[in-house]
C-alpha cells in the first residue's frame, strides 16, 4: 500500500527529532561492516554509496575501502592527474572526509581539498574537473581553480564528493565524479563496488591510509578555492547582468547545505538583490520543517520540507533553494513551490528561445520519470529527446561532449550548457539552476509559474501523480528485473496499452523497472535504492483524476505481479 502521509508532515522539527551528534560520530569509527549481510556492503546506487552509521552501512571501513577501490581504478584507467575532494554538511561527511583524505594521500594520489575547511558543493566539483581537464590537456596553461594557477600534471583528473544528497541528517554518502566531471557510470560503480568489498571481506589489510594529521601534512595535499573559481564563471552560463538590472529581489534558503557561502559572494560579486534566508549550519538540521513521512529531510522540491521559504514568498519576487549538497533546486514563486516537472519544462523552452549560439544538433536529456511535456516542449523547439534511465550518469558524457544542450530528472536536478554552447558542468547544479528561474522571470518579465501556463495553452496541459509504496528488500530486487512481459494487461484507466518498456529508448539500458504507457497517459514503477518502497510515477494527458486513476491501477498492477513470486 502507498506510504501514508505524516501528521507532522510540514511542521517545525523539534529536539525529540534530532540526532545524536556525538552516537551518530561514535558509530561511524566504532562500528565495523559484516560483509556477510548484504545491507551492510558497499553498493553503489543511481549515485553512489549511501548508508548509515548506526546500521553499519555506512562507516570507516565504508569509506577507506570504497577510496582504496578508487585509488585501484584510477591506477588500472591510468588517470594520473589530480583528484578534486569536497564534502557536504552532514554530521558524517567531516569524519568521512578524513578518512578518504588518509587513503588518497597513502596511495599518492594529488588531491585538491577547499581552503579553511570550506564545504563544497557538487557542481563546483564537477565544474572545477572540467575546468582543469581542458587547462590541463590543451594549449591553455591557466587553471584559476588550483594555487597560484598552478596544474598539477598533465594528466585527467576527477573527483570525490562526500554527501548523501538531501537524505535525513543520520545518513552518509560517498560519490565517485570521473574525468568527464559527471558521476560514475555502471561499469566504473561496479568495479569499484566488487573491489571495495573484497577489501572489506579481507578486513581492510590491503587499504593504506596514513594518519589524518599526515594527510592533511602531505606534499600530495594542496588547498584551493573552489568557491571563488565557481562564482567567477557563473556569469558564462546565466545572465546574471540582467539579472541585476532587472531588481529581482530574491530570497534563497541554502537548506543548511554545502552552498551556504557560495550564495552571499553571489549576491556581492553580481550585485543582486539576494537575502539569505536561513544561513544557519547545522548537522542536526534542527532548523527544518518535516517532509511528508515525518523525517527531516533537505528535499527542494517538497512542499513540506520547503515551509521555510513558502511561508515568506510575499516577501520575494522569487524563492530559491537547494538541498545538501547543491545539486538540486527548488523554485517557490508567489503561486508557491513549483513542480520540478513544471519548472524544467518552462527552462528548456526559455533556454532554446535565448541561447542562440547553441548547435542546433544539441539534444535535450531526460530520465524516464519525467514528464512528457518536456518532449511536447523539445518537439516544439525543433530539438531531440534523449531519454534514458534514472540516474544523471547517464548524461554525463553526452553533455561533457556537448551532444546534449540541457538534461534534467523530475527529482530536481539538472544541467545545461553554457550561454556560448560548452559544457558547463557534466553533474547536477543545483545553483545555477535555481538562478535561470532569476534569468526567466528578469528576462520575460514573468515568473516561472507564469511561464508554465503560457506552454499550456500553447502545447496542452498535463498531470501528474506519485508515491511511495511499501516494498521488502526482495520485492524491490524483484521489481528491477522486471521486463516488459512481466506486465499481462492490455488496459491501463480506460485506454489500451501501446507500450511497455523495461530499457530506455535513449541509450537501450534496463530501466530497473518498467514504464506502461497508453495514448492519455503512462506510468513507471522503479524500486528505492536506500528506502523499504518502490517509486510509482504516474501523468496523465486529461485530468489529475485521470492521473490518480493510473496511479491506483497501476499500484494493484505492480503490486499483483510483484505478489506472483510469492505463491
Amino acid at each position: 500500500m502507498s506510504a501514508s502521509l505524516s501528521a507532522l508532515a510540514g511542521t517545525w522539527a523539534t529536539p525529540a527529532l534530532y540526532i545524536d551528534v556525538a552516537k551518530l560520530t561514535a558509530a561511524y569509527f566504532d562500528l565495523r561492516p559484516d560483509v556477510e549481510f548484504v545491507s551492510q556492503q558497499v553498493s553503489f546506487g543511481t549515485s553512489g554509496h549511501r548508508g548509515g552509521a548506526l546500521t553499519s552501512s555506512f562507516n570507516q571501513w565504508h569509506v577507506w575501502a570504497i577510496v582504496q577501490a578508487i585509488c585501484d581504478y584510477r591506477k588500472s584507467n591510468s588517470t594520473t592527474g589530480p583528484l578534486f575532494l569536497g564534502y557536504d554538511t552532514h554530521a558524517l561527511s567531516a569524519p568521512a572526509f578524513e578518512s578518504a583524505l588518509e587513503v588518497l594521500a597513502a596511495n599518492g594520489v594529488e588531491t585538491c581539498i577547499a581552503a579553511k575547511g570550506e564545504f563544497t558543493p557538487t557542481p563546483a566539483i564537477s565544474r572545477a574537473i572540467l575546468r582543469h581537464n581542458f587547462a590541463a590537456n590543451s594549449s591553455s596553461k591557466s587553471a584559476p581553480i588550483l594555487p597560484n594557477n598552478e596544474v598539477l600534471g598533465a594528466g585527467l583528473c576527477d573527483g570525490i564528493v562526500i554527501t548523501s544528497s538531501h537524505n535525513p541528517p543520520d545518513s552518509g554518502g560517498l560519490k565517485y565524479n570521473l574525468p568527464n566531471g559527471g558521476a560514475a557510470d555502471t561499469s566504473a560503480t561496479h568495479w569499484i563496488q566488487m573491489r571495495a568489498n573484497q577489501l572489506l571481506a579481507g578486513r581492510i589489510q590491503d587499504v593504506r591510509r596514513l594518519t589524518f594529521s599526515q594527510a592533511i601534512a602531505a606534499t600530495t595535499t594542496h588547498t584551493v578555492d573552489f568557491l571563488s573559481a565557481y562564482v567567477a564563471d557563473l556569469a558564462a552560463v546565466i545572465d546574471l547582468r540582467a539579472i541585476q538590472q532587472s531588481g529581482l529581489r530574491i530570497g534563497v534558503d541554502p537548506m543548511g547545505g554545502a552552498g551556504v557561502h557560495y550564495w552571499p559572494r553571489i549576491a556581492e560579486q553580481y550585485k543582486l538583490d539576494l537575502t539569505v534566508v536561513n544561513p544557519i549550519v547545522d548537522p542536526q538540521f534542527g532548523f527544518m520543517s518535516l517532509d511528508w513521512d515525518g523525517k527531516i529531510r533537505m528535499d527542494p522540491s517538497s512542499g513540506f520540507a520547503m515551509r521555510r521559504l513558502i511561508d515568506v514568498k510575499e516577501l520575494f519576487a522569487l524563492g530559491l533553494a537547494c538541498d545538501t549538497d547543491h545539486d538540486r533546486h527548488g523554485i517557490v514563486t508567489r503561486d508557491g513551490l513549483l513542480s520540478t516537472n513544471q519548472f524544467l519544462s518552462v527552462a528548456i523552452d526559455y533556454l532554446c528561445t535565448h541561447r542562440p549560439q547553441w548547435n542546433e544538433n544539441m539534444g535535450i536529456g531526460k530520465t524516464m520519470v519525467s514528464s512528457v511535456m518536456w518532449d511536447r516542449v523539445a518537439a516544439h523547439r525543433g530539438r531531440r529527446i534523449y531519454e534514458v534511465p534514472v540516474g544523471f550518469k547517464y548524461f554525463a558524457e553526452g553533455l561533457c561532449q556537448g551532444a546534449l544542450a540541457f538534461a534534467g530528472e523530475e527529482s530536481a536536478g539538472a544541467s545545461f550548457a553554457c550561454i556560448d554552447g560548452r559544457v558547463w558542468t557534466s553533474d547536477k547544479d543545483g545553483i545555477a539552476s535555481a538562478l535561470l528561474a532569476a534569468e526567466i522571470t528578469a528576462v520575460t518579465g514573468c515568473d516561472p509559474a507564469q511561464q508554465y501556463q503560457i506552454l499550456v495553452r500553447t502545447l496542452g496541459a498535463t498531470y501528474s501523480e506519485r508515491a511511495d509504496v511499501a516494498a521488502s528488500a526482495k520485492q524491490r530486487e524483484r521489481l528491477a528485473e522486471r521486463t516488459a512481459k512481466s506486465i499481462p494487461n492490455t488496459v491501463l484507466a480506460g485506454d489500451l496499452i501501446t507500450q511497455t518498456l523495461d530499457h530506455a529508448p535513449g541509450n537501450q539500458a534496463a530501466l530497473g523497472g518498467i514504464k506502461v504507457i497508453t495514448r492519455s497517459g503512462w506510468f513507471a514503477a522503479r524500486p528505492s535504492g536506500t528506502e523499504d518502497h518502490y517509486k510509482l510515477y504516474a501523468e496523465s494527458y486529461r485530468s489529475q483524476t485521470h492521473a490518480k486513476e493510473i496511479l491506483l491501477e497501476a499500484q494493484a498492477l505492480v503490486d499483483a505481479t510483484l505478489a506472483q513470486d510469492d505463491d
